[in-house]
Order: structure tokens, then sequence, then C-alpha cells
């Protein structure tokens, strides 16, 4: 099948929980035989890249601004989508999810898949009118996709109840990755297990300032390593330097790709994700798969990415979050066995070989569905 990607900013992955999503599953329907095609920003993937991974790269122009990057780059793919005889096109997130009925009032016969992570208005980044367009997103989305993917199965609960469709549960997944080494880490004069690392963008939802201030309150000699940047919330990341500028043990690195982040993965003691608003969050899943023990926040989603193998703490609860970590860091041998089930689970539930054929399979029924139904109406 010829099946194209909308909404990502392009790949390979740089910085972004979609981009990553992408980059893993289409690499599966890749080498499952499919031709796939992704649609990148220029800002993002060069250009002059056209292919990556046997994925065949699409660049289009935006406009590069918080409220304006997605929307504007998403309507130009989805007019140019319908140019190409594509059997599937993807959408990402509520926001591309805007247009996701365009290709289908420009050509009846495209099928439209959509996936629904999040709900994004609920991020505190975005103001009043950024709110209403991305819950007219998810509207849309579940008025006009052919097949709604949900990554939790409290999301199925969620479209059935508000929109009466039937979502299919697809979650995202993680690569079993083999260890690897710590010399890139030594920049930051870091070593295995010397250090507690949280992985996110450095946005207010993602509870960073509960983290800081619950280790800051810990007598230990390990630091607290915090991968990642702003992303349009440059005051928020300068509020949380600010909060742990007392405090030498915490690091904050930046933005990190490829080796190195894999080993400020692979060499916590530690991951820590304190959110307060997620979807089935890609670095929970990536540190589960190096066996990290994890410590997340109580919230649904990262609950059902953990089931019983990872340690919780009350939301926004600095108090139970600091007895939590107290607790783990007392305990190394079970922090070690923790790890090993996280990635039992990863195997068990979140392999992307699985969740390529289970996405492949949904084009294939998406299409038959199409089919079907135009014979139908051929009869009449």
């Amino acid at each position: 099948m010829r099946v194209a990607f909308i909404g990502q900013k392009g790949l390979p992955t740089i910085t972004g929980g979609v981009e990553r999503y992408v980059e893993d599953l289409t690499k599966q329907l890749v080498e499952a035989g499919h031709e796939v095609f992704a649609y990148t920003r220029p800002h993002y993937t060069d250009p002059k890249l056209t292919s990556y991974n046997g994925v065949n790269l699409i660049s289009l122009p935006s406009i590069n601004t918080k409220h304006l990057d997605a929307i504007s780059h998403t309507l130009l793919a989805s007019i140019h989508a319908t140019t190409q005889n594509f059997d599937v096109i993807h959408y990402q997130s509520i926001g591309p999810a805007l247009v996701c009925w365009l290709p289908k009032l420009l050509n009846r016969q495209v099928k439209i898949v959509a996936t629904l992570q999040s709900r994004d208005y609920e991020h505190q980044k975005w103001g009043a009118l950024a709110q209403w367009s991305l819950k007219l997103g998810e509207y849309l989305m579940c008025l006009f996709a052919d097949e709604i993917v949900v990554v939790t199965e409290a999301m199925v609960r969620y479209v059935k109840e508000k929109y009466n469709r039937t979502a299919t549960y697809i979650p995202n997944g993680a690569n079993l990755y083999e260890p690897t080494g710590a010399d890139l880490i030594a920049e930051w004069n870091l070593s295995p297990d010397s250090y507690i690392v949280a992985i996110s963008r450095l946005v207010r939802h993602k509870g960073l300032s509960y983290l800081v201030k619950a280790f800051k309150n810990l007598p230990t000699d390990k630091k607290l390593v915090i991968v990642g940047d702003s992303s349009y919330s440059d005051d928020y990341a300068e509020e949380l330097r600010a909060l742990a500028a007392s405090d030498d043990r915490i690091i904050f690195t930046g933005n990190q790709t490829g080796e190195t982040l894999a080993q400020f993965y692979a060499n916590a003691y530690l991951f820590v994700q304190p959110s307060e608003s997620e979807g089935l969050s890609l670095a929970l899943l990536e540190a589960m798969a190096r066996r990290r023990a994890v410590l997340v926040s109580d919230i649904t989603e990262n609950l059902s990415a953990v089931g019983n193998t990872g340690f919780v703490f009350a939301t926004t609860n600095v108090a139970d979050l600091q007895a939590k970590l107290e607790y783990i860091l007392a305990n190394p041998d079970m922090a070690r066995a923790k790890g090993e089930e996280a990635r039992t689970r990863i195997e068990q539930n979140f392999n992307w070989a699985v969740i390529g054929r289970e996405m492949a399979k949904l084009y294939a029924e998406t299409d038959r569905k199409a089919w079907i139904a135009a014979s139908a109406l051929e009869a009449r």
C-alpha cells in the first residue's frame, strides 16, 4: 500500500514524541513492503533529504511560528497528498486533524486514518484560541477519519462516550535495546547509576518543577539530569533553572539525540516522569525498554504504560515524590528488579514489530471497508 504520514515535523527525529512515533512506525511498514511517504518541514528536516530508512520524504514549507507551523504545513501537505494516489493518509494528533476532511473533499477514494495521542488542549502552554482549535481538531478527527487510532484503552472509552465512535487501540512502542557505553555522558561527569534522569520537553505540564523541588531535599550524592529543551516555553525553562540554581547536583543538558541520548537513558539509576498530562509517553517506554527502573505520576496514561513494573507517586505531590525517591535510592536491588520487569513488559505489550503489523492490518481493513461501501453504492 502507498501510505502517507502528515502532522509530524520531519524525519529523522531531532525532538518530539510524534516524530519518534512516525520514525519507528514507518520503519516497520517499510520492512513489511509498504511504500511509505512522510511530509517534512524545512526548519526541521533538510529539504535536500528525500529518503530516510526507506521512507520517501516530501518537503513543503510552513509558517514557522508557535501557532501556524503545524496547521500551515498540514494544509499544504493535505492538498498535495490528494494528487499522489495514496491509499491511506495517516494524520498525527488533533492539531493536524483540523484539515483531515480536506483529502476526502478532493478525493473520495482516499482512506483517512488518524492517531489521537493525547488531549493536547489540556497542556498549559496553549491559550484559549489554541485550545479551542485543538478541541475542534479532535472533533473533526472523530467526524471524518475512516479509522481512529488511540494509544491507551482509556482513550477508547473516551472516544466512544464523547463521539460515539469505535476507536482502535494500538499503543505506542519501543525498540528492544541492548546495553550501550557511557563515554559520551562523561562530558557531564556522569557514570553508570550516578544520576536520576528526566527526559522531556521543558513545558509546564511535564511537571519537572515538582521533581526539582523534591530532589533538592534529598540527601544523596546522585545527580538529577534533565535532558530536553523548551518548546515555545522559554519562561518555564528559565523558571526551572532558577529553581535549580542553588543545587549544583542538578544538570540541564539541553536537547540530545542519537548515541548521547541513548547513553543518558541506559546509564541512569532511575527514570522519572512527573507529568500532569501525557499521551502514552515514548520517553517512558524507551526507558523501560532499556531496563531502567521508572517512577511516574499516577495519571492514567503513565499507569497504563508501567502496569505493576514501575514506582508511582501522587501527581503534583512533592512530598510523596520525595518519599518515593528516598525509598528507591535506599533499595537498589529492588530498582534493578523493577527495571528487568519493565523490559519484559515492553517486549510483551509495546513491541514495535507487533505494533507495525497491527497498523498494517488496520490499513488493509480500512481499504476493505471502503471497497465494500463503494461496491454497495454501485449496486444501487
